[in-house]
Parts: structure tokens; sequence; C-alpha cells
């Protein structure tokens, strides 16, 4: 009776409490489950790590290394420049006559960027504004600037250090090649070669004339003058052999005096003639004609063609585009005449004393085009900021400014007036090149630089050569493949 009340007793608490065990029963499941899955866990990553304390390894890579600088930059036009045309020496009001530009024009080398009284406004190239008319004989850096903008340009205006005949008539070719003619010499300018020409011609007519009578004076006695002195000595010697034959002393005498006169009278005749007087004359006539050609040379240099300082416009670079118009066909000009900018899109960026000293003009250049695309561009300066004189490299006080080769007009758009990134590879290997990353590289005893190669779960100490480094990777020449596991740490 006990026993079957202890069964029943159990029974009733089985029965009572069933929920109970069930959830009691799937709990020692789940416990087991979680053990034996930690377990094979276990077991996997023990055959894939080297274990406990074992070594960190990367592959070996081959690709092409290349050391960047990176900049952030500012895409724009070139600075807008004011166009003032000088008021000049024009007789009347500076009126508009016509080339007045559209907005968006291009403005460039021997283009006219006005036409004021029938007279063109021709551009060049240049920093420094026109300020005064050019004439003979002038000197300085507006004279330098015009000369050096001529030869741009494919004229020669001699090689002197002034406005000349050379430099003028390099001038004259400016105005004929765009299409005006040349402007006029000063009317008391052409007098004065005028009259210069005239008195080198009186000049050298009367030098002629004086050689002429220098060479007739220097000829001496003609034929007929030695046989009329001949004839007279020959005379004077019969006299005096007639007087002597009568024996008289007094006739003698008389034909010796006689027969002296008449040889005189032919060694003078016969003998080199006086020309110092005609000498002297055509000395004269000579300085003269030398004086004359002198004033005509003055004259003519200074009436070469000048250039007139409203006649031409300096722009510092060339082409230009024009931004605004303000000059108006048909009414005088007052003011600014239009406001241009640079044509072609440029980047500038700073650049701090590290990359300016691996910067250097025509390298290439990637930047980034807003829209996820990019663009190539080229180093065209790395200069100093202004504030900065040390004449070295040092302080963020670098300015790198970055040409655009070729734009689409969409990318005009997309980049004008947008701060972008500048990526300028400065080092590159040639071709791929084995790299590890630089914590695979431990220094060997001699100072060498050396790799941990872990293989077959040893490693082995490989000697390298090191090369480029760039973005954490270096490059590496050794008894080394491409894939071979190096070690990184442990």
């Amino acid at each position: 009776m006990t026993a079957r009340a202890t069964v029943s007793g159990w029974a009733r608490v089985l029965r009572g409490n069933r929920l109970l065990w069930t959830v009691a029963g799937a709990s020692v499941v789940c416990l087991v489950a979680g053990y034996a899955g930690g377990a094979l866990l276990s077991s996997a990553d023990a055959a894939q790590s080297p274990g406990s304390g074992g070594p960190i390894t990367v592959p070996v890579e081959s690709k092409v290394l290349s050391n960047t600088v990176t900049l952030r930059g500012d895409v724009a036009f070139d600075d807008a420049v004011e166009v003032k045309i000088a008021a000049g020496e024009l007789p009347g009001p500076a009126v508009v006559t016509g080339a007045v530009p559209a907005v968006g024009t291009t403005l460039d080398t021997l283009g006219v960027a006005l036409e004021v009284a029938g007279r063109p406004v021709i551009v060049l190239p240049g920093a420094l504004p026109a300020y005064r008319t050019l004439r003979a004989g002038q000197t300085g850096p507006d004279v330098t600037q015009l000369k050096e903008a001529l030869r741009t340009a494919g004229f020669d205006p001699g090689g002197s250090d002034s406005y000349d005949s050379a430099t003028a008539a390099a001038a004259v070719a400016l105005y004929q090649k765009v299409g005006y003619a040349p402007p006029a010499v000063d009317a008391d300018a052409k007098s004065a070669v005028d009259s210069g020409r005239q008195a080198v011609q009186s000049a050298e007519k009367a030098l002629q004339e004086a050689q002429r009578a220098l060479t007739a004076a220097g000829k001496g006695a003609d034929a007929a003058k030695r046989v009329e002195l001949d004839n007279a000595v020959r005379e004077a010697e019969r006299e005096l052999a007639a007087a002597r034959a009568a024996g008289d002393a007094a006739a003698v005498a008389k034909a010796e005096d006689g027969l002296r006169l008449a040889q005189t009278q032919r060694e003078v005749g016969l003998g080199a003639p006086d020309t110092s007087a005609e000498a002297q004359a055509v000395s004269s006539a000579r300085a003269e004609r030398d004086s004359a050609r002198a004033e005509l040379e003055k004259a003519t240099a200074a009436a070469v063609t000048p250039l007139p300082v409203n006649e031409v416009l300096f722009l510092p670079t060339l082409p230009r585009r024009v931004d605004e118009v303000k000059a108006q066909r048909g009414t005088a000009l007052e003011g600014t005449a239009m406001t241009v900018s640079g044509a072609t899109l440029s980047v500038t960026a700073t650049a701090s004393a590290a990359e300016a000293e691996l910067l250097r003009t025509g390298q290439t250049a990637s930047v980034a085009v807003p829209g996820g695309t990019s663009a190539a561009a080229a180093v065209t300066a790395v200069r100093q900021q202004t504030g900065n004189d040390d004449g070295k490299k040092s302080g963020r006080a670098w300015e790198v400014v970055l040409g655009f080769p070729s734009l689409t007009p969409q990318q005009v758009e997309q980049l004008r007036g947008q701060n972008v990134r500048v990526s300028i590879p400065v080092k590159a290997t040639k071709g791929k090149v084995l790299v590890v990353p630089a914590a695979a590289l431990t220094a060997g005893p001699g100072g060498g630089s050396r790799v941990e190669v872990a293989e077959h779960g040893r490693t082995r100490v490989v000697p390298v050569t090191t090369g480029l480094a760039a973005d954490g990777l270096v490059e590496v020449a050794g008894e080394l493949a491409r894939g071979d596991q190096v070690v990184v740490g442990r």
C-alpha cells in the first residue's frame, strides 16, 4: 500500500506540473546544443589559425605604386579686368564707330577690341597698360613691352631698345595685318624731311662743282702752253747768240736776262700747279654735304610712324573672354568700355612646404569633376604667395596653379566656381612591382630591410631592397613572389 501510494504521489506531481517539466527539458536540450556548437566553431578556428600567439600575415601584392599629392583648389577664369581706352590725341570726341564685341566673345592677339573714331583698338599681350603715344627715339618699359608683343605677333621690331624706324615699320605691318591704315606722320615732321632732302641735294651739287674745279686746276699746262713756253726759251737763246756775235756787251747782258726769264716761266708753267684753294673749297663743300645728310637722317627718324596710345590695348594674359560690354556704337566712350576675364578655366590651390617641394610645372594631374568624373590637368605654376618673401619653400605659403588641356562645354559649366580635389602623381613605379605593407619591414643586422615569410607552419627571414613608398605600401625586391604571406604582427 505504501509503494503504490508513493507512485501515485509522483504521478500526481508529474501530471500536475507537466508544463514546468516540458520547459525544463527544452532548456537542457538547448544547453547541450550550444555547448556542441561552440566546440565545433573552436575546432574550425583552430584549423585556420596558427593558434594562440601565432603570426598575422598578408599576401605580397603586384601593382603599380604611385605617390600622389592631393590638394583642394578653386576653379575659376582669370581675374576680371576692366578695359579702359586712353583718350589719346583724337581731334574730336571718342565716338565708338564699330567692332563692339558681344558678351562671350574671345579677344586674342591682333584682335580689334573696339573701333573708336574710325580707328582700331588693337589687342596685344602685355601687363603694362598703354600710357603714352610712342614716337621715334623713345625708350622705356612700354617700348620694350611693345617690341616683345610685336615679336609674339610675328613682326620684327629690330634689336635696339628704342622706338626706331624698325619698330615703326613693324607697327605699320601690324596695322596692315588687321586691315587699317597706319597712323599718319606729323605734318611738321614730314616738312622737315622735305627740307632736309633739298638741303642735301644742294650740298651735293656744290661739292660736285668744287671737285671739278680742283680737277681742272690740278691738270697744269696743256700741250699748246708747253710749246709756247719752249718757243719763248729758244727765242731768248737766239737773241743771246746774236748779241754775243755782235760783240755788244750791253746787248749780251740783256739777252742773258731775257733767257733766264723765259726759262723760269717755262719751269713755273710746266711744274705742279697750286691747288690748295680748290682743295679747301672741296673740303668745305663735303662738310656741308655731310651736315645736310645728318640733319636729313635726324628728320627722317623723327618722322617715323607713331603708335597712338588710344589705338592699342595690352592685356596680361590672352585669350580673354568678354564678360560685360558698356560701350555702345554711336556714343562717346567714357570710363570702362568692357570687362574681360580669362577665356580658359584654371585651378588655384594652396600647398604646404613639403608638397611644394615635390611639384614642378608640367606635371600632369587629375581634377575631380562634380558628378563623379574627372578631368586631366597640368601644373602651370608653383609660386610663393604674397607676403612670404623668405625665398624658401617654408610654411603654407605656396600657390599651385593648374590648367586644363581640354574641357567640354559641360565640364566648363560643372567646374566653374567649384572647390575641387586635385590629385598630382609626383612619383610612380615603371609598371607593376611587388609591394608589402610598411609594417612587414624590419631592420636587419647590417641596417638593411627584411621581411618574414610564413609557410608550412614556419617562418623564414628574406632580405629585401626597398623602393617607392606610398599609401602605407613599400616597393620591395628580393626572393619573394606574389602571394607569399609576409608577417605584419603577432
